[in-house]
């Protein structure tokens, strides 16, 4: 009895040790685990956040618990976070700090986020985590569209822009000043002189919203969308202010600040001149620095229209020809009034006969020798003549439009490459184009960027596009124009002017009334192609020829041949600009 009574005290000892380590080992077990999923939870925001400061929305898409996947896609949630960081004009998001999991079981993550109008906020992420088979996750809530945000409130802002600031000349001058309160062009001293080059201010085109909202501006601000006041809008609408609201609450405020007067590339003298000669015809006038590439004036449709060239083209042509040493300057061509490719004659201008030497065809512009140039040197290399100078490449004046024409493969037959290599066919170009073309000859083969902003020493010189020789080549050729050729009206006494004439057909008619003018198979021209309206005219061209100082390309739409309307707008313009 005593025996057995003794047992069953140590069996009982032993039962209440084993169920005390067992108490132990699942206390330690239970904090063990607590421990762990601590650490995924504030790992989970820790990367969350991670992803957030790259905005790679698809990541902390990831991260968010199922029910928020089933409610919205990856593009939604994408979509609610770029709405949320435009509202806030944010530009970046960074840990500051260590995520800690407070004594409700939210976890606290300090950030500092970066905004364009409020500067840097420095706010707390709250999140939860929730349990999944792959990990912990975030219990998503539109709370965390941006920190700061408590449960069931929006993201918001009332934001206004200062004053625009004032435009101006290279001289310091005033060219627009004055408050933008309805669409349209603000007032200048130069009056209605200055409008091509400063533009106008008006409503944002839909491509734009979603950037100036990310800046700050109002919905329905008034903003620079042409000319000068497009090209330096972020400086002239200086940077807004107001308040960054979360439901009713203010997150952050700040005053609006107005932006400095900024002073342009723009003579007031030239550009009142070019305004001028232009007369208030339909076309457009652009002056430019050949050696910087800073624009000086712009009159009319100078950077935002697009016209079949004509034979301005034919410095591209000739360019070709050269460089592919299909000819040189004294090679020898005949005689003709036109010439036939694929089967369709192609005249010259008025059933004229010329030929000669390469320096006396570009002289005359004779479609007779250039058409058929242009067939040996081939599509592929007339385009890519053309891109040299800076066809089918986006401008690099804001607002202005792309010249273009088509891709070799696309220039089938002698006749399309014929009609191309004389600027006509789908060739389209603006005057800045052309202006470019003969800039990039004027310093001696490279392209110049044309710029609204002064240019600096150091980056004045532009790519390289034509050899030295051939620019100086084409160079002696353009000067010939304008001594003996079809651009006579523009010489002037005691300045060597070096220019290109272009008379370029409009619609289908192909009368060949222009020397850029084309015979669609009749051996004279109708009656109808008599009318210098069927015709564009255009010049472009450069002076001192060996020193040059002021490059001009002009179009007159529908104004006939380019030496008589287009070649006295420019001599104009190059005498006001050398005085």
């Amino acid at each position: 009895m005593s025996t057995s009574h003794s047992d069953r005290r140590v069996g009982a000892r032993r039962a209440r040790a084993l169920a005390a380590l067992a108490a132990i080992a699942f206390l330690i077990g239970a904090i063990l685990g607590a421990g762990h999923g601590s650490d995924a939870a504030t790992a989970v925001a820790q990367r969350f956040a991670a992803a957030w400061s790259h905005a790679d929305y698809r990541a902390m898409y990831d991260d968010v618990d199922d029910a928020t996947r089933r409610r919205l896609s990856a593009r939604q949630f994408a979509d609610a976070y770029r709405l949320a960081a435009r509202t806030a004009t944010e530009t970046g998001l960074r840990a500051a700090g260590r995520a800690s999991v407070a004594g409700d079981g939210t976890i606290v993550l300090p950030v500092l986020v970066e905004t364009r109008v409020w500067g840097e906020l420095a706010e707390r992420l709250r999140l939860r985590a929730v349990a999944d088979p792959d990990g912990e996750r975030v219990r998503w809530s539109r709370a965390l569209l941006f920190p700061g945000l408590l449960a069931g409130e929006a993201l918001s802002r009332r934001t206004q822009l200062p004053p625009r600031a004032s435009i101006l000349a290279r001289d310091g001058s005033v060219l627009a000043e004055g408050t933008a309160e309805v669409p349209g062009t603000r007032s200048s001293p130069l009056g209605a002189a200055a409008d091509a080059a400063i533009g106008e201010v008006g409503q944002a085109p839909a491509g734009r919203r979603a950037q100036l909202e990310a800046e700050g501006a109002p919905a329905g601000a008034l903003v620079g969308v042409s000319g000068l006041e497009l090209a330096f809008d972020a400086q002239l609408r200086g940077r807004p202010g107001g308040e960054l609201l979360a439901g009713e609450r203010v997150l952050a405020q700040a005053p609006a600040r107005p932006g400095q007067a900024v002073r342009t590339t723009i003579s007031a003298p030239l550009q009142r001149s070019a305004a001028a000669a232009l007369g208030g015809q339909l076309g457009g006038v652009v002056a430019i620095d050949p050696r910087s590439g800073e624009v000086l004036a712009v009159a009319g449709l100078g950077i935002d229209d697009l016209q079949p060239p004509g034979s301005t083209f034919k410095m591209v042509t000739v360019t070709a020809v050269l460089e592919a040493k299909v000819a040189d300057a004294k090679s020898e061509f005949p005689y003709a009034t036109s010439t036939l490719l694929d089967g369709v004659k192609l005249e010259n201008a008025n059933g004229e006969s010329c030929g000669g030497s390469l320096a006396l065809a570009f002289a005359v512009s004779c479609n007779s020798v250039f058409a058929p140039l242009g067939v040996r040197v081939g599509a592929q290399r007339l385009v890519a003549t053309a891109e040299g100078y800076g066809f089918n490449h986006p401008p690099s004046l804001p607002g202005a439009v792309q010249s273009t024409l088509p891709p070799a493969r696309e220039i089938q037959g002698e006749l399309d490459v014929g009609s191309t290599a004389i600027g006509q066919g789908q060739v389209q170009a603006s005057a800045l184009q052309m202006v470019t073309v003969a800039a990039t000859i004027a310093d001696g083969g490279r392209r110049p960027t044309p710029s609204f902003a002064s240019v600096p020493a150091s980056s004045r010189v532009g790519p390289r596009v034509v050899a030295a020789a051939t620019a100086r080549t084409v160079r002696r050729l353009m000067i010939d124009v304008v001594r003996e050729g079809t651009g006579t009206a523009a010489a002037i006494p005691g300045v060597t002017v070096a220019g290109k004439t272009g008379t370029a057909e409009l619609g289908e008619s192909h009368c060949g009334k222009g020397e850029g003018g084309s015979e669609s198979g009749e051996e004279h021209a109708s009656e109808a192609c008599k009318d210098k309206q069927n015709t564009d005219a255009w010049f472009a061209a450069f002076a001192p020829a060996l020193a040059p100082r002021i490059a001009v390309g002009v179009l007159m739409v529908k104004d006939g041949a380019g030496g008589e309307s287009a070649a006295p707008v420019a001599k104009e313009v190059i005498e006001a600009a050398l005085r």
